[in-house]
């Protein structure tokens, strides 16, 4: 054991590295920048691992490694090291008579979080493990914060979420949750890419936020002279490129809502948004289906999954079920029959303790007892459909029923995942549902949106019969990486100040 692992004050062991440091800095070794590492820990265990003592001995086999020294083991004239890298550790084995006095002595005043570099040959101890016997050493960045001993077991998990470089030095699962984010990211590019959807690059500062019902941040642009706003979602951008002839076309993008935050929701997030001209709500239903059962067979191994306690097996066929009959469902004593009276529900929603405003008609009341009585129900894959026109101001309205649209929202584990709809291609109709939602804003709704009128000006030019979605990434890699906060998934989760 080392110091290191002793209890004692954060100040002055820090003050303690700073000493060493000041002495690196006085003989010009403070921070080299010359040392180059040709193998990884992962490759040397993969390479070499199996191999006997007697054959390593006889291939003399010799690479540089590299990284963060995260233990060390002095025996007197040999030492054990354990060597950090981005994929995984390796250890060196340290001999006096094979570096000499000088480099050995100074390799023993190295702490725990230091980076290194080891030159030497390939070993097998005596336990069996896969070793680097070090013929030269070198200290390439010294720590001067103390690394936290047992940092997994920090109950303040904020601190883990503000420090995430030490969490990630720390928790090998949590580098594990970031590579497979970015694999899951890299398979949906290639599906999309396989599909034949181009993809695209939209404005991130918009003059008019809008795609969906949220709260914008706001700046201003001085050259211009206007108030922009942080994007709330890509779609209407989107849909104009369907104007312009590009058929198929998605975006993996970051949006920003000025809203609140929860283990579900962050103030800045990743979706992937896409338009397909030619085809309606169900054929995406089709897609997102696949698209989700395909990556997790890709970046998971398996179709079935366990997140938080739960097991899904995404090789069954997604659920589909309306908004009505997922109310009735999950609330068999209401009457299905006056579904669409607005008193009725009005007194529904009263008891279940929800806000009934003046402007509320039976679509947005009815959406939100669903929200209130079943969406945290909804654990198994499941679409639900047939979303009412009065809570969905770009989707095509349905042709029977005028009252509801062609529209989905995709659940899995009590969260919504995704939400897709045929589009409005209707330049009147989608006028007459900006001024609708003008309305609202005026009348105190601060997520209402705002009215658009060159994407009413593009439609007049006229598009294509069209369906588009969109899919949260960062709820998607929860489920997939069974994490129960987004901030679990978020390299740099928005945080309260520190105090």
């Amino acid at each position: 054991m080392t110091d290191d692992t002793k209890p004692q004050d954060e100040n002055f062991l820090i003050a303690q590295r700073r000493d060493k440091l000041d002495k690196l800095r006085a003989e010009g070794r403070a921070y080299p920048n010359g040392y180059r590492r040709d193998a990884t820990a992962d490759y040397l265990h993969g390479a070499y691992g199996e191999c006997s003592a007697e054959a390593l001995e006889a291939g003399a086999y010799s690479f540089a490694i590299a990284g963060r020294l995260m233990a060390k083991r002095i025996m007197g004239k040999a030492s054990f090291a354990s060597v950090q890298d981005g994929s995984g550790r390796i250890q060196a084995f340290l001999q006096r008579d094979l570096l000499g006095q000088e480099i050995y002595a100074d390799f023993k005043t190295w702490d725990i979080g230091d980076i290194i570099g080891v030159r030497g040959s390939l070993m097998k101890t005596r336990t069996g493990e896969l070793s680097v016997r070090a013929e030269s050493i070198e200290l390439l960045s010294k720590n001067l914060r103390p690394l936290p001993e047992k940092w997994a077991g920090l109950t303040d998990t904020e601190t883990r979420y503000r420090q995430r470089y030490v969490d990630l030095i720390i928790n090998p699962e949590v580098r594990e949750t970031f590579v497979k984010r970015s694999q899951i990211v890299r398979f949906i590019r290639q599906f999309m890419d396989a599909l034949g959807f181009l993809e695209v690059e939209t404005p991130m500062l918009q003059p008019i936020p809008g795609g969906a019902t949220a709260r914008p941040f706001m700046t201003h642009h001085n050259a211009l002279d206007r108030d922009l706003y942080l994007r709330i979602a890509p779609e209407l951008y989107l849909k104009r490129l369907i104007v312009g002839g590009l058929e198929r076309v998605y975006e993996i993008n970051r949006n920003f809502r000025n809203e609140g935050m929860s283990i579900r929701h962050n103030p800045e997030f990743t979706m992937l948004e896409f338009y397909q001209a030619y085809a309606d709500f169900r054929e995406l239903m089709d897609l997102i289906e696949n698209m989700v059962r395909d990556v997790a067979l890709s970046v998971c191994g398996s179709a079935k999954l366990s997140c938080q306690g739960r097991e899904y097996d995404l090789a069954t066929p997604f659920l589909r079920l309306s908004m009505k009959d997922a109310v009735m469902r999950f609330n068999p004593e209401l009457d299905a029959d006056r579904l669409e009276e607005r008193g009725y529900l009005a007194d529904v929603a009263q008891r279940l303790g929800l806000e009934v405003k003046a402007g509320h008609g039976f679509g947005k009341l009815l959406t939100e007892i669903f929200e209130k009585t079943v969406e945290s129900k909804l654990m198994d894959p499941t679409f639900i459909t047939e979303y009412p026109a009065e809570v969905s101001p770009l989707a095509r309205r349905n042709d029977e029923q005028p009252s509801i649209t062609d529209r989905f929202e995709f659940f899995i584990g009590g969260r919504e995942l995704a939400n897709g709809f045929s589009e409005l291609n209707d330049p009147d109709d989608q006028a007459a549902r900006f001024r609708e939602q003008v309305d609202a804003k005026d009348a105190g709704d601060d997520e209402a949106m705002f009215y658009d009128a060159d994407y009413v000006r593009a439609l007049e030019y006229g598009m294509a019969p069209t369906a588009g979605a969109g899919l949260g990434i960062d709820r998607l890699v929860m489920f997939l990486t069974d994490s129960p906060s987004i901030r679990d998934v978020l390299l740099f989760p928005q945080m309260r100040p520190e105090s």
